[in-house]
């Protein structure tokens, strides 16, 4: 079999078996094509099932060479990874090539945060006197007050909305549910949205559900979100390089500080490992770190 038909069965595979999103998907054909391509380059013919572990070591020296860095060479290779383990799973091999491929060294990259202060200045930028600005105010609030990743934001349906108990059912990764506590001050803010803007809209067929629109009454992209937070820093002077993921980063990193129990922080945010959520504590470790330097007199 081909790489055509193999990586179509893979798709399938991650859709239907492992409940993938389309991006995702698209993600791990991108990993698995770079492979393909380094084989097309290096002028070889091999099928999928002829890949061994010397030609894996090649690639990544290749990509290494071309100057892709260590954080994108190690998420390649999961999904080269991956790849190889649907492969094995359905037979298609009998050894896993990619069982002692190592990963690079990757150093712990802290996420960009921003302070309550900071949070409050960019809300404060939004010109509620236009038509989305209290659309973008309740956005906002929405990713602060819950730490959703901004396709959670996009999805979230009116359906799924307890603001009685104090809650928000969202659909994460791998269509996972899980409840979300939300402020009263984000229940205010959709509220406030709904009275304002959203009941007057003209909304289309299919997107009567979703909660956040655009102005012609469909649903918002994530770069839609992204350009906005972009705008509202550059008005607010912000020089952090941010995007609607730092506010899920802001979340728990607040709630780390605050003295929240870790566990609670990982069911929040949705992460299936607690490992993932691990990465506030040494946010705390940081800020611990920066206040001892700035007050203690032997710093």
């Amino acid at each position: 079999m081909n790489w055509t038909l193999f990586l179509k069965e893979f798709v399938t595979y991650l859709k239907l078996e492992k409940s993938l999103s389309a991006n995702s998907i698209q993600a791990y054909l991108h990993d698995v094509t770079q492979l393909l391509n380094f084989i097309e380059y290096s002028k070889l013919s091999i099928l999928p099932e002829e890949v061994d572990l010397f030609l894996l070591e090649k690639f990544i020296s290749w990509v290494n060479g071309i100057g892709i860095n260590p954080r994108s060479q190690a998420r390649m290779i999961s999904g080269i990874r991956a790849f190889y383990r649907f492969l094995l799973l359905n037979e298609y091999i009998d050894t896993d090539p990619t069982a002692l491929l190592e990963l690079p060294r990757l150093g712990r990259k802290l996420p960009t945060i921003l302070n309550v202060e900071e949070i409050d200045a960019l809300l404060g930028a939004i010109d509620l006197g236009k038509p989305e600005g209290h659309r973008n105010k309740a956005m906002l609030e929405t990713l602060y007050s819950c730490g959703l990743r901004v396709s959670e934001l996009v999805n979230l349906k009116i359906s799924n909305l307890y603001f009685d108990e104090g809650f928000i059912k969202v659909i994460g990764k791998g269509d996972k549910e899980r409840l979300v506590p939300i402020s009263p001050k984000a229940i205010r803010e959709i509220t406030y949205y709904f009275e304002k803007t959203r009941n007057h809209q003209n909304i289309q067929k299919g997107f009567e559900n979703l909660v956040f629109l655009n102005r012609r009454g469909k649903g918002l992209t994530r770069v839609m979100v992204f350009t906005i937070i972009k705008e509202l820093a550059k008005i607010t002077g912000l020089k952090k390089n941010i995007s609607p993921h730092t506010f899920r980063h802001s979340f728990a990193t607040h709630l780390v500080e605050g003295g929240a129990d870790l566990r609670a922080v990982q069911e929040m945010l949705g992460h299936e490992s607690i490992i993932t959520t691990e990465i506030y504590t040494h946010l705390d470790r940081e800020y611990l770190r920066d206040t001892i330097m700035r007050f203690h007199p032997r710093a």
